[in-house]
């Protein structure tokens, strides 16, 4: 009896210690079938492997959703300490975000699903960039080394409404999450460039943080696209900036492969994804074997990159390795 309630007590510690950052594997999972839809426009085999993807993003959602639900019941003081969190508090949107995505890459097969799951994201996206960067902006003791890339990802969500909305047919409220997402991203890389050349260096754990610098000018290109109706100067700029920041952040791959694993890690997945579908939608669309190419390459990366991922929070899980406290 004794050992069966130590047990218990040990579960519900781990439950406790769930961070919300487990929220950006689904990003990474929806990331990955949006990139294998995008592919299938030029290469029949990904039609099957994007659906397999779906369905495991689903799957991936409901179990953390479920899981994260739970600790917010049980400890709803460890949901706020992760709020008031300098770092944590960032990764709050992606649970709207991987909503957003949902609504996505599930939009070709049930169109009268995704759009319920779509608007129920734009709203909680729209409260949570509110409350985040309210938070940013009040008298908390925020210095300069709490500031990562992680703190684009409000801006992300923002500019992925779009991908789903302009095919819904919400063009301004569309336009409305765009505008506002661009604004904050350009406010945000300033402030994060200040950090990374004035400032001592990101810390091992949150470092990886680092590749979504990609993310922001990459789905922005495509919601452009949607919105736009087409490629023109801005939307040239956005996919080139983005090719910029994969090949800053390229040059710091001997440093990525040395650091240790942690959840941080799942930060690689979304941008590449990111990255490999505005190559495939520019490609198409300029009819450029080369960013076609572009976008292959990419993908196969991003095919590698959460196949390990998958497998080393696994592992990570096993050895009982995340859900401690920090």
């Amino acid at each position: 009896m004794g050992e069966a309630t130590t047990q218990e007590t040990e579960e519900f510690s781990r439950l406790e210690h769930l961070p919300v950052t487990f929220f950006a594997v689904l990003m990474g999972l929806f990331g990955l079938a949006l990139a294998l839809y995008a592919a299938a426009g030029s290469f029949a085999w990904a039609g099957g492997p994007a659906r397999a993807a779906v369905w495991l993003g689903l799957a991936g959602f409901a179990v953390i959703g479920a899981v994260y639900v739970a600790k917010a019941v049980r400890y709803p003081r460890a949901v706020a300490a992760e709020w008031h969190h300098p770092v944590k508090l960032a990764f709050f949107p992606t649970i709207t975000i991987s909503l957003l995505l949902m609504a996505t890459a599930i939009h070709g097969y049930r169109p009268d699903l995704a759009e319920p799951v779509w608007l129920i994201g734009v709203a909680g996206q729209g409260v949570l960039t509110v409350a985040v960067i309210s938070g940013w902006i009040s008298h908390r003791a925020f210095e300069v080394g709490h500031l990562t890339p992680a703190w684009f990802i409000p801006a992300v969500g923002n500019v992925i409404v779009p991908l789903a909305g302009a095919q819904m047919g919400w063009i301004e409220i569309s336009w409305l999450f765009f505008s506002a997402g661009m604004v904050f991203w350009l406010i945000l890389l300033v402030l994060v460039f200040n950090r990374l050349i004035f400032h001592a260096p990101i810390p091992s754990r949150l470092f990886p943080t680092l590749v979504i610098l990609i993310a922001p000018p990459a789905v922005a290109f495509v919601s452009y696209m949607r919105l736009a109706g087409g490629v023109d100067a801005f939307g040239h700029i956005l996919l080139n900036s983005a090719y910029v920041f994969a090949a800053l952040v390229l040059v710091q791959g001997p440093k990525l492969m040395k650091l240790p694993f942690a959840l941080s890690w799942w930060a690689l997945s979304f941008p590449l994804a990111a990255l490999s579908v505005a190559s495939f939608v520019y490609g198409r669309e300029a009819e450029s074997a080369a960013h076609v190419g572009i976008g292959l390459v990419v993908l196969a990366l991003l095919v590698v990159v959460v196949a390990g991922l998958l497998w080393r929070t696994g592992l990570a899980i096993a050895r009982d390795e995340i859900c401690r406290p920090e």
